[in-house]
C-alpha cells in the first residue's frame, strides 16, 4: 500500500485536504510513547489503495517544539512513499522554507499550491511550471476549501511513487556547500547504514547539531570533526550553525519566490473591511461576546427543539415496558437502565453536542477562532499569563484533554501549570450538554448563558490569584491570523462526524453501562452508601442526598452527571423535585469540580502526581465556594 504523509505549515489547509481525501473514515493515533496525535486513514487514488497520514502542522524540521520534533522523527523513522507538501500560495516564500527542508529528506515529494485564490486576492501571480522546474518536483495548484485540485495533487503523489524519482535538494551559498561537502567526506558507509539516511541529509543535520544525528553516528571522532566545521561556519557568519542554514533556506525561498511570482496591487474587499471591525480592540471584544452569544442561542434552540420529543420517546418506551414486565424483576430493572442510558446519550447529550460541534467547526474553518485568540491576548496579560494561554482555553471548550496537552506550547512551567488548571475549568462539550440540557432546557437560555459568564469571571479571578502568588514577566504573543474562508459543508460534516463518532464509541457505552449499574445498585439499596459518602458536599450545597452518585459518576464522564441525575431522581421532569436554585447550584458545582478521569491521567503524565493533586483540590474548593455563593443568592432571591 502506498503511504502518503500530509505535511505543511499551520493554517495551510492540510486538514481540509485530508478530509477531502478520506471523508469520514479517519482514526486518531498517538506517536509512540507520547500523547501527541496524528490522523491516519485510507483512500483510493488513481486506482491505488493509499494510506494517508495527517501529521501535525510544522514550520520547520529543526524546531524544539514537541509536536514538530515528533513530526520530524516520524518522517525520519517511518516508511513513507511520498510527502504531500501543502503550501500556502498566499505566503509562498515563507512556506517554501519547509519545502526546502523536505527536499533534503530524499523522499519523493509533491507540492500542493493551496489557496491560489487568496494569493490572487493579495495580488500574487505564481508561475506554477516555473516553480516546478526550480524545485524539481510536481507542483499542483489547488483551492482546497472548494475541492479544486485536491484529487489532482493526490494523483500526482501516486505517480511520484511509480516513477520513484527522488528530488534533489537545492544548493546553498558556496561556503555553506563547502562545509556540507567537508562533513560528507568524513561519513563512511557504516555511519550511513547506522542512521539510514542519505549522505547529504546526515551532513546537514550534523552541521545543525541535531541530537538525533549526533548520537546516531556513533563515532566520536566524526562528531568532533562535524562540530569543528559547524563552529567554523558559525564564527564566519556570526551566528549559530543551525541559524546559518535557516538563513540560507530563507534566502533561497525568497529567490524562488522572486523567480516564480509577480506581485501586483492587492484587492481590498469586503473581508478586509470586516476585519477592521472584528479586530478592533474595543468593538472587536463586544462583537466577540455577541458572536459567542449567538452560538449559544443556536445550540440551545436546536438542542431544546430535539430534546423534548426524544426524551418523551424514551419515557413512553419505559411506560410500555412496565405493561409487559414486573417492575420489581431484574429484567425490568436492567432494561430500564439500558433505555435511560441510551435515552440520556441520544436524547439529552446529542441534541446539544451536534449543534455545538457544528458551531465550533464553522468558527474554526471561517478563520474566526484565531481572531478570538488575538482579541483575548490582552485579557490573558491582565490575568498575568502568556497570550498563548488562550489556545488551551479555546481547545478546552471542545475537550479538556487536548487543552491540557496544548499547554506544551508555553515555555514556562509556571504558565503551563496555571493554564492547565484553568483550562480544566472551561466548560468542555460534556459540561456544555449539562448546562444546555439542564439549565438551558428547564430554566431558560439566559440563565445558562449567565453560567458561562460566571465561569469566565471565576477563571479570570483564579488566574489572577495564582499569577500573583507566582509572579513572572509574561512575553507577548505572536499569532498567525489565517485568511477568511468559506467553509466546505463536507469538511464541516466530516469534523462533526469524527467527534460525534468518538462520543458514540467511547462515551455512549460508558453512559449505558453506568445507567444499568446505577439501576441495579439502586434496586439493592447500594446507592445509599455512595450517597452517604458525598453527604458532606450535597448537604453543604443544599442538594438532595440522591445526587451524590451522579456527582461521583461524573468524574468518569461528565455527561454522567446529567444522565445519572435523571436516573437518580427517577424522572426527567426535574423541576418537580429540584428548585431552580438547586439546579443552578448543582450545575455550577459540576462545571468547576474534579476533572474527568481521562483528563486526570493527562495531568498526571504532564505534571506528576503532586501537581495533579493540587489541581483536583483547587478545582473542588473553587466549585464548593462558587456553588455556595449561588446557593446563597438563590435563597435571597426567593
Amino acid at each position: 500500500m502506498i503511504r502518503i504523509a500530509l505535511l505543511g505549515q499551520p493554517n495551510a489547509g492540510k486538514s481540509t485536504i485530508f478530509n477531502h481525501l478520506v471523508g469520514y473514515t479517519a482514526h486518531t493515533s498517538n506517536f509512540p510513547g507520547t500523547t501527541v496525535e496524528y490522523l491516519e486513514s485510507e483512500a483510493f487514488v488513481e486506482g491505488s489503495r493509499v494510506a494517508v497520514v495527517d501529521l501535525p502542522g510544522v514550520y520547520s524540521l529543526i524546531s524544539q517544539d514537541e509536536a514538530e520534533t515528533l513530526t520530524r522523527e516520524y518522517l525520519l523513522a517511518e516508511s513513507i512513499d511520498v510527502i504531500f507538501n501543502i503550501v500556502d500560495a498566499s505566503l509562498l516564500s515563507r512556506s517554501l522554507e519547509l519545502t526546502l527542508q523536505l527536499l533534503e529528506l530524499g523522499i519523493p515529494l509533491v507540492v500542493c499550491l493551496n489557496m491560489e485564490d487568496e494569493a490572487r486576492r493579495k495580488g500574487i501571480q505564481i508561475d506554477v511550471d516555473a516553480l516546478s522546474d526550480q524545485l524539481g518536483v510536481s507542483v499542483v495548484p489547488a483551492i482546497a476549501v472548494r475541492g479544486v485540485g485536491v484529487k489532482q495533487a493526490a494523483a500526482a503523489c501516486v505517480v511520484a511513487t511509480r516513477t520513484d524519482v527522488v528530488p534533489e535538494p537545492l544548493e546553498y551559498s558556496a561556503d555553506v556547500e563547502a562545509a556540507i561537502a567537508e562533513v560528507e567526506a568524513t561519513l563512511t558507509p557504516a555511519h550511513l547504514d547506522r542512521l539510514g539516511h542519505s549522505r547529504r541529509l546526515t551532513a546537514v543535520k550534523l552541521i545543525e547539531k541535531d541530537p538525533h544525528f549526533l548520537a546516531g553516528v556513533g563515532d566520536e571522532q566524526t562528531v568532533a570533526r562535524a562540530r569543528e566545521i559547524a563552529d567554523r561556519i558559525a564564527s564566519a557568519r556570526g551566528r549559530q550553525s543551525e541559524d546559518v542554514l535557516s538563513a540560507e533556506r530563507h534566502a533561497k525561498a525568497m529567490d524562488l519566490f522572486e523567480a516564480c511570482a509577480t506581485v501586483g496591487r492587492p484587492i481590498v474587499g469586503l473581508r478586509d473591511r470586516i476585519d477592521r471591525i472584528l479586530m478592533h480592540r474595543t468593538i472587536g471584544l463586544v462583537l466577540l461576546g455577541a458572536i459567542l452569544y449567538g452560538l449559544f442561542q443556536f445550540v440551545f434552540r436546536v438542542g431544546a427543539l430535539a430534546e423534548g420529543p426524544l426524551i418523551g420517546l424514551f419515557d413512553r418506551a419505559i411506560e410500555q415496558l412496565a405493561t409487559v414486565l414486573p417492575e420489581t424483576g431484574i429484567a425490568y430493572i436492567v432494561l430500564v437502565g439500558l433505555i435511560q442510558g441510551i435515552g440520556g446519550a441520544l436524547g439529552i447529550v446529542l441534541p446539544y453536542l451536534v449543534p455545538f460541534l457544528i458551531g465550533l467547526a464553522l468558527l474554526e474553518d471561517i478563520g474566526y477562532l484565531a481572531r478570538a485568540g488575538y482579541l483575548a491576548d490582552g485579557l490573558m496579560h491582565r490575568i498575568g499569563l502568556h497570550g498563548k494561554s488562550i489556545v488551551p482555553f479555546i481547545l478546552g471548550y471542545g475537550c479538556s484533554i487536548p487543552a491540557v496537552m496544548s499547554t506544551r506550547i508555553l515555555e514556562s512551567r509556571r504558565d503551563r501549570f496555571i493554564t492547565a488548571m484553568l483550562s480544566t475549568m472551561i466548560p468542555c462539550v460534556a459540561r456544555a450538554t449539562i448546562i444546555f440540557g439542564l439549565i438551558g432546557y428547564f430554566l431558560g437560555p439566559h440563565l445558562a448563558f449567565a453560567l458561562y459568564a460566571i465561569n469566565l469571571l471565576v477563571i479570570a479571578a483564579a488566574g489572577k490569584v495564582l499569577t500573583v502568588l507566582s509572579p513572572q514577566v509574561t512575553p507577548g504573543l505572536i499569532l498567525e491570523i489565517p485568511s477568511y474562508k468559506v467553509p466546505s459543508p463536507r469538511v464541516i460534516a466530516s469534523k462533526v462526524w469524527l467527534r460525534v463518532r468518538h462520543f458514540l464509541k467511547v462515551a455512549v457505552p460508558i453512559l449505558v453501562l453506568g445507567s444499568i449499574a446505577l439501576a441495579l445498585l439502586d434496586a439493592v439499596r447500594a446507592t445509599d452508601a455512595l450517597n452517604l459518602a458525598l453527604l458532606p458536599i450535597t448537604w453543604t450545597l443544599g442538594l438532595p442526598l440522591a445526587l451524590g452518585v451522579p456527582l461521583i459518576l461524573g468524574i468518569f464522564r461528565k455527561e454522567l452527571s446529567l444522565v445519572m441525575l435523571f436516573q437518580a431522581l427517577g424522572t426527567t421532569q426535574v423541576l418537580a423535585l429540584l428548585t431552580p436554585g438547586q439546579m443552578m447550584t448543582y450545575a455550577v458545582f459540576v462545571v468547576f469540580y474534579v476533572p474527568c478521569v481521562a483528563t486526570l491521567a493527562v495531568l498526571k503524565r504532564e505534571f506528576g502526581w503532586r501537581q495533579m493533586g493540587l489541581i483536583v483540590a483547587a478545582t473542588t474548593a473553587i466549585a464548593l465556594v462558587i456553588a455556595l455563593i449561588v446557593r446563597g443568592i438563590s435563597a435571597l432571591a426567593t
